[in-house]
């Protein structure tokens, strides 16, 4: 469950644009979509590149993509985008529960420069009028895992009602922070839910030390604290993972990285099929290692056949291990 949102992704040279638009190089700001036409004015000369985004819905990419089963709940308009996201989704083997919205679609434009960072300006539009009435059981039915992306954690009464159904139809959760904003903003309630509701928690460096106050090491053993398996990730060092008391660290594959964007998402994907698998914390963190490195060689956070024709015969072998 997660922001349907439509990526715009342009890779720039001139970094003036973020003053212009009161942008901070690296982040990510919500703007509105007389914003985002704007931006896309601004930018009008250069290439762009469009696909289906959205943290969570990167995610559940991934994982189908590995040949898994999988669904998506968020709201879009019944316009283009709206449809391009649909569209998507089905072509992608990805059950689509995708609920309609009044204002338009919501958009990320993704500005990409030479060194691989990306800074966006992203208007929600209707992907936040996502509401707990939304939310039925039935979405639940046959499902393993339920993945939220940290982004909706501000919408307390939607996280409560998602977590609580997942729970009454046995369903593990897994929650990605997202953001270290989103950590800071809503850090009791986070501690809360998570306590009494998360199986699995990933967050990045940064989202862990707001989380917890601490670096990469013993943050992963506090967030462990309350819940099955913590994972945190640590850039070009890899990832920490803790799961019945023992403590994994993974390495990254070598890359030549054009875009960071997807990484973390499409890491947890790939960790989300093992564990679906059942293979050892150290096999889903090489699965989902792999999967990020091969996603920052590509613009953006979907990845063409071949790419994934590669994967697949890649984690074949971390299966066989």
């Amino acid at each position: 469950m997660g922001n349907a949102l439509v990526d715009i992704m342009i890779r720039i040279e001139d970094e003036s644009i973020f003053a212009e638009f009161q942008l901070e190089k690296g982040g990510m700001r919500l703007v509105d979509a007389k914003t985002v036409e704007s931006v896309l004015n601004k930018l009008k000369r250069l290439p762009a590149e469009k696909a289906p985004g959205g943290s969570a819905a990167n995610t559940i990419n991934g994982v189908s993509n590995l040949g898994m089963e999988t669904g998506f709940i968020g709201k879009v308009a019944d316009d283009a985008n709206g449809n391009f996201m649909k569209d998507d989704m089905l072509k992608n083997n990805i059950q689509p529960y995708l609920l309609k919205g009044s204002s338009p679609t919501g958009v990320a434009v993704a500005m990409v420069t030479p060194d691989s960072e990306r800074t966006f300006a992203v208007n929600l539009g209707c992907a936040i009028e996502l509401s707990p009435d939304d939310i039925r059981t039935e979405m639940f039915a046959g499902y393993d895992y339920f993945h939220i992306e940290g982004y909706l954690v501000q919408n307390h009464a939607l996280l409560q009602k998602a977590v609580k159904l997942a729970r009454e139809n046995n369903v593990k959760v897994s929650l990605d922070l997202a953001s270290f904003d989103v950590v800071r903003e809503n850090l009791d309630f986070l501690k809360e839910i998570i306590k009494d509701y998360v199986d699995i928690v990933f967050a990045n460096e940064d989202e862990a030390k707001a989380f917890t106050g601490t670096d990469p090491e013993e943050a992963l053993h506090k967030i462990y604290e309350d819940c099955d398996v913590a994972v945190v990730k640590i850039g070009k060092q890899g990832s920490l993972i803790k799961h019945d008391n023992q403590v994994h660290q993974i390495g990254v594959i070598e890359a030549k990285s054009i875009d960071t964007t997807g990484a973390g998402d499409l890491y947890a994907g790939g960790f989300l099929f093992g564990l679906s698998n059942g293979l050892s914390p150290d096999k889903c963190g090489k699965i989902g290692s792999l999967l990020a490195g091969k996603v920052i060689e590509v613009l953006g956070a979907k990845m063409n056949t071949s790419n994934w024709e590669y994967i697949r015969e890649e984690v074949k072998t971390i299966m066989a291990g």
